[in-house]
């Protein structure tokens, strides 16, 4: 865990209390962290649950992994340092959303599970969902819609996840969706069901 350089801070508590935000909203507050290879359909089963949520009246919203490298994140690269100080930057973000009671998707491959675990412990417990986002490493590639696999295997992408860097995938997700099997829309039930089930937001 990294520590402020600065010694003259103090931690300011909310004087609202999460039952409150709770009580407005009419659901609890969670991280949905999706984690997968590039292709496995993280951003767009995250990006349907967000529409089915919203419809419902659900406050939701998504962290995709290249908009936040367009802004907060674009001074990092791809090292293994920059993925965990991109992974980092964006467990605090989702924290706050979920401290003030919204239930937030992050979408990034976040390949290592030491930083995943990071941002874990950084939630209440029970806030922040795992969900592996799996489909094989040649079906991605099927899917290369941005030519990435393909730029990777020629070797003009270095340290890319799958192919010239490390993915570690959950040993014990909250959720798994399986993309090769199911459709966009069989996986956005399962994601919803995962939050009825374990009362997140109300059942229909």
């Amino acid at each position: 865990m990294s520590e402020p350089k600065s010694k003259n801070i103090v931690w300011s508590e909310s004087q609202v209390a999460p039952e409150q935000r709770e009580a407005i909203l009419g659901h609890k507050p969670a991280t949905l962290w999706f984690t997968g290879l590039s292709g496995a359909g993280k951003s767009t089963v995250a990006l349907a649950t967000e529409v089915a949520l919203v419809e419902r009246g659900i406050n939701a919203f998504i962290l995709d992994g290249d908009n936040v490298r367009h802004g907060l994140n674009s001074n990092l690269g791809f090292s293994p340092e920059d993925r965990t100080e991109n992974i980092r930057r964006i467990g605090e973000v989702c924290k706050l959303f979920c401290d003030a009671g919204n239930i937030v998707f992050s979408a990034f491959i976040s390949p290592y599970r030491e930083d995943r675990d990071l941002v874990r412990e950084k939630h209440p417990a029970g806030s922040f969902i795992e969900v592996h986002v799996h489909a094989p490493l040649e079906v991605c590639e099927s899917r290369d819609v941005k030519g990435l696999y393909k730029k990777a295997r020629a070797g003009e992408i270095p340290e890319f996840t799958g192919i010239s860097a490390p993915y570690e995938a959950p040993e014990n997700a909250e959720l798994i969706v399986n993309t090769a099997e199911n459709d966009l829309d069989a996986c956005v039930a399962i994601v919803i069901k995962y939050l009825e089930d374990n009362g997140f937001i109300p059942a229909k």
